[in-house]
């Protein structure tokens, strides 16, 4: 069975994310033109079925004051990785989260990003962690281990702190790939995954305590 960390710049993100973004495309993209907090609340909830007995319980976009967030970065393929920074940071404040409240801790690479994750997560400091790398296919069997040890280290780093740990490791085939989802025609999927940073910890804060 193929696996699904080395498959070209796969990144598992909420169905209403993908939804959300599918439908920007004809519109202002995240970085260039970020939709209102309340219009991105409101495509989120609108994807639920929604029932008169049943309670559905989602994180908020509009409630990112006071979230606390650490962003794990890897500085191997940093042309990528800096780009991916910039759009997480960018999309954090535009959503109100304070500068003083995200936090950036630089490893040398994407296989370091799951041990600096977890313990950031038990440290008590932070509501989320989001973990941004670059893994870019070589002439060896070296990505597919490095792609695979990543996604696991960044899971198991969110199950064993109890803090969402949130993977933004890109694993592609070129620098080409990388270029276009750091900020290029296929977006900037450091902005995609803050997104996610911030609906998970708003539901861990305000729903699952």
């Amino acid at each position: 069975m193929k696996s699904l960390a080395s498959s070209p710049c796969l990144r598992l993100i909420p169905t209403a994310h993908r939804q959300f973004n599918s439908r920007q495309s004809s519109s202002a993209c995240y970085i260039h033109g970020f939709a209102s907090p309340l219009t991105v609340e409101k495509e989120l909830r609108s994807s639920f079925v929604q029932t008169a007995a049943v309670r559905h319980v989602t994180g908020s976009l509009i409630r990112g004051e006071g979230l606390r967030f650490a962003i794990v970065v890897a500085r191997f393929n940093e042309v990528v990785t800096k780009l991916l920074l910039e759009g997480a940071i960018e999309t954090f404040k535009k959503y109100s989260v304070r500068e003083e409240d995200i936090e950036v801790i630089w490893v040398p690479g994407s296989f370091e990003i799951g041990v600096v994750a977890q313990n950031l997560g038990k440290s008590g400091k932070f509501h989320a962690v989001l973990c941004i790398g670059a893994v870019i296919r070589g002439d060896t069997t070296h990505y597919d281990a490095v792609a695979n040890s990543a996604a696991s280290g960044v899971l198991s780093a969110s199950i064993n702190s109890g803090v969402p740990c949130i993977f933004g490791v890109l694993t592609c085939e070129d620098m080409d790939q990388a270029l276009n989802r750091s900020g290029g025609k296929a977006g900037n999927k450091g902005a995609e995954t803050a997104l996610t940073a911030l609906e998970m910890a708003s539901l861990f804060e305000h729903h699952l305590k």
